[in-house]
Parts: C-alpha cells; structure tokens; sequence
C-alpha cells in the first residue's frame, strides 16, 4: 500500500504526519488490496481568517476510488473522524467484492 500525505498551503510538524502514518495501518488491516492512500491537510479560511482544519483521504482499491472529507478545529480530530468513515467504507467495499 502506498501512502501520500500531502499539507496545502501550510507545512506539517513531524508529529502531526507520525499521528497520521500510525493512524493508517488500521485502515491496512481492514482490505489486503489497497493500492494508494492519499491524505490531504488543508486549511479552511475565509476572508485570511482561518476557521477549521480539513482532512480528506482518498482511498483506491481495484475498480474503486473512495473518498471522505472532515472538518474540526484540529488536524488530528478531523483525520481521525475522517479514518473512521473510511474503515467502515473500506468494509463495505470488501464485503460487496467478496460477495
């Protein structure tokens, strides 16, 4: 499995990206044939205020893509409530595959 993450318009700390890589192999166990992760850390700002922190990750498994989006005040909470849709998406996707 690959795994890309990837910070908009900012530069990630070091613990802010180990939370995230720690975080993922939760997702590996749940589907042996995921082919790419891709994490995106984004600032969501209006008028040069900033007002939340966005997650979404990207998921491709063979003949799918899925993707969930999340927003807090932390990086961490985002990508974790964001982690948590997507293992119950990648379970999904399974059983459909192996049904």
């Amino acid at each position: 499995m690959n795994r890309s993450i990837q910070s908009v318009h900012f530069h990630a700390d070091k613990k802010l990206i180990e939370h995230i890589d720690r975080k993922l192999e939760k997702l590996e166990q749940q589907h042996d044939r995921i082919i790419q992760v891709t994490v995106f850390l984004k600032l969501d700002n209006i008028v040069h205020h900033i007002k939340d922190k966005v997650a979404e990750i990207r998921v491709h498994v063979p003949g799918r893509d899925l993707f969930v989006k999340s927003v807090s005040k932390s990086f961490e909470e985002s990508f974790d409530t964001a982690l948590d849709s997507m293992v119950n998406l990648v379970k999904k996707q399974k059983e459909k595959q192996s049904a």
